[in-house]
């Protein structure tokens, strides 16, 4: 029975036109999965579906997703979270380990949680690095963290009053149910690139994952280190990023989902 198959030209030139055609056909294509993205069931003889093409650097993994949730694409991916993907795929738990950012080699803090702003639960991640960010280049040993953010545009936030503008060419990655990078523009207006990557993609919440998907974009606050910490509560994280916004330590922006 066809199937309601979107396939990218992407996609299918990595998978190959027989695969591709096979796909479309039916003959491979599941009638229900979990779609990649959010984690709720998908039929593909019901609805439209997108096929995700995971790639790391030896092993490939072709999951299934609503096509509202994300596009057909094809995702690059490390190897040790393509082994992440597969656990998420098979239903084996993956616990989430310490994640690395490539800019300046400094290691960031990474929080999910929901934020209230005008009466509405909305998706957000909190950055936070463990040590002052120095431009690249410069002898000084003071903190740019927040300036380079604001020249790639960032908006200070002195207040949690309502929703930050949408930073177009940034994204973040949600699929298989996790959390997997943050996307910003690449070089010369090429593919975005990971601004953050985790290292094992990152679990979040039913209710932050329902978020994102009714919103379609994830808010991003970022402090200088010391200025939000570790809270083990969404009102003692909110409370610290009001304190950090009151002090002038704060930048935001809405970042689409990617496949925008």
């Amino acid at each position: 029975m066809p199937r309601m198959l979107d396939v990218s030209d992407e996609v299918r030139a990595e998978i190959g036109n027989e695969e591709a055609d096979r796909l479309l056909a039916g003959e491979n294509a599941p009638g229900s999965y979990d779609c990649t993205s959010c984690r709720t069931p998908g039929d593909s003889g019901q609805e439209r579906t997108s096929t995700v093409l995971f790639i790391g650097e030896e092993t490939a993994v072709l999951a299934f997703a609503h096509a509202t949730c994300l596009p057909s694409q094809v995702v690059q991916v490390t190897e040790d979270q393509l082994r992440g993907a597969v656990k998420s795929i098979t239903g084996d738990r993956v616990d989430p380990e310490p994640e690395r950012v490539a800019p300046e080699q400094a290691v960031l803090g990474v929080t999910s949680g929901l934020v209230l702003i005008a009466g509405e639960l909305h998706p957000a991640l909190v950055v936070e690095p463990t040590g002052p960010i120095v431009r690249p280049g410069a002898t000084g040993s003071g903190d740019d963290f927040l300036p380079l953010l604001i020249e790639q545009g960032f908006m200070p936030a002195s207040e949690l009053a309502e929703v930050p503008p949408v930073l177009h060419g940034w994204s973040v990655l949600l699929a298989m149910g996790q959390l997997h990078a943050v996307l910003q523009p690449g070089p010369n207006g090429g593919q975005p690139v990971a601004w953050w990557q985790a290292h094992q993609p990152l679990q979040v919440t039913e209710g932050w994952r329902a978020a994102a998907n009714k919103h379609q974009q994830v808010l991003m606050f970022a402090a200088p280190v010391g200025s939000i910490g570790r809270q083990p509560r969404e009102d003692l994280l909110r409370g610290a990023l009001d304190k950090a916004a009151a002090n002038g330590q704060l930048v935001a922006a809405a970042l689409p989902l990617a496949g925008t």
